[in-house]
């Protein structure tokens, strides 16, 4: 209130010193021009400026608002079209969110024709357009996006491999993606989408060409990168073993080519020492299982070391007992110890180790080799209880499909 009463104060007070100067002195203005003749005072004239310059302003302001309550009616204005634009953008975004993908593409395409950059609403029109099962419009559309920002080919190659493995055509993506690691080696997009695709495609060769860019470009933390190794390297083995008679050379040669540390993985240890087993070289499995054992307890290699048939059998039995001292509650090795026992044909014991077994856990395995070996000593009866107990143990991992009633006649 005191600043309004000031700033009265200062505008009475200006006008009465104009109005003292004006009384004193009203000045005098002359204009002549070839018979023009403007004659007035000095204050007048300066009042006649200033009018003539607020009727300048106004008008400017008043021809501004007309134009723009024009360009409002006006559907084809600049103004009007950014703002279709804007709101085709807008609505196309949402309906790519909520999977109404007509709309989406519709709507995305009109706010690219309408977009100084477009790149964005074709990709999303594109994404669409796919989702509608229109591949040749999403291609279509992706070249439009190449076309309009050039330099965006890393973006849209992407985005095309994206669309490539959405349509199942894995070989397209895999020779998109290929290209652009190329083109621009160590991105880490590109190289996590090739991972991906081959881990898809099983192609463990591919994945271990690429662990040198992986380490270098650092495209996953430490932990990642180990875990992408390991599976490729347990496919690398697991493909050499599996071409049978003969792949003995192929598969220590794959063994040969892992790092040393890796091979100290327990996961890495125990699908060789299955190679092995499944090629007939029990032998190197044995020897292989019996060491790493020794440097780490692991029930799942214990479990194939009771499969193993080495030339020693009694020599592997005597070191499993070992390890009962410290593990007597392990049911897998009691196990291993029973088919160790008939490896050995020590009968009884190895009864004794596989009821053992059954007791501390109800395993298939476990009664299915008491079974067996109880049905050779006579006892039909118990065998016959094992076997469908077995039975039960497996039907636990069946889908529960519908089956006959008991009462009723199978056709």
């Amino acid at each position: 209130m005191s600043r309004l009463a000031l700033l009265i104060l200062l505008v009475v007070a200006a006008a009465a010193a104009l109005g003292m100067a004006i009384a004193q002195d009203a000045g005098y203005v002359l204009f002549a021009y070839q018979g023009l003749r403007y004659e007035a005072s000095l204050w007048a004239t300066l009042g006649l400026f200033v009018a003539l310059w607020v009727l300048f302003y106004s008008l400017r302001f008043l021809f501004g608002l007309l134009l723009g309550s024009l360009g409002l009616v006006n559907p084809w204005s600049g103004r009007n079209r950014d703002r279709r634009a804007r709101l085709a953008a807008e609505q196309g975004f949402v309906d790519l969110q909520e999977g109404r993908w007509a709309r989406a593409q519709r709507n995305l395409q009109r706010a690219a024709q309408g977009s100084e950059h477009p790149l964005g609403y074709f990709l999303g029109a594109a994404r669409a357009a796919q989702q509608l099962d229109q591949s040749e419009a999403a291609d279509a559309l992706l070249e439009q996006a190449l076309s309009a920002q050039p330099n965006a080919e890393l973006a849209v190659a992407l985005a095309h491999a994206e669309l490539q493995i959405a349509r199942d055509d894995s070989a397209a993506a895999l020779e998109t993606l290929k290209a652009m690691n190329t083109r621009y080696p160590g991105h880490q997009l590109v190289l996590r989408q090739l991972v991906e695709l081959q881990r898809a495609n099983a192609d463990y060769s591919a994945i271990l060409e690429l662990l040198p860019q992986l380490r270098k470009s650092k495209v996953f933390d430490p932990q990642e990168l180990t875990a992408v190794e390991l599976y490729a390297w347990q496919g690398r083995l697991q493909a050499a073993a599996s071409q049978g008679v003969g792949a003995l050379p192929a598969l220590n040669t794959a063994w040969q080519q892992i790092a040393s540390s890796l091979r100290q993985q327990p996961e890495l240890l125990l699908t060789y020492a299955q190679g092995l087993h499944q090629l007939g070289a029990d032998d190197e499995a044995e020897s292989l299982l019996r060491k790493a054992i020794k440097l780490g307890y692991d029930t799942r290699m214990v479990r194939l070391y009771g499969l193993l048939r080495s030339k020693d059998a009694a020599k592997q039995l005597q070191l499993a007992e070992g390890w009962l001292q410290q593990h007597p509650k392990d049911p897998l090795l009691l196990l291993s110890l029973g088919r160790l026992c008939l490896s050995n044909e020590l009968w009884g014991k190895a009864r004794d180790y596989f009821e053992a077994s059954l007791l501390l856990q109800a395993d298939a395995d476990s009664c299915a080799e008491l079974a067996r070996l109880l049905a050779q000593m006579g006892e039909i009866e118990r065998s016959n209880q094992l076997l469908q107990q077995g039975l039960g143990l497996l039907g636990q991992r069946l889908p529960g499909l519908p089956q006959p009633q008991s009462s009723k006649r199978l056709d």
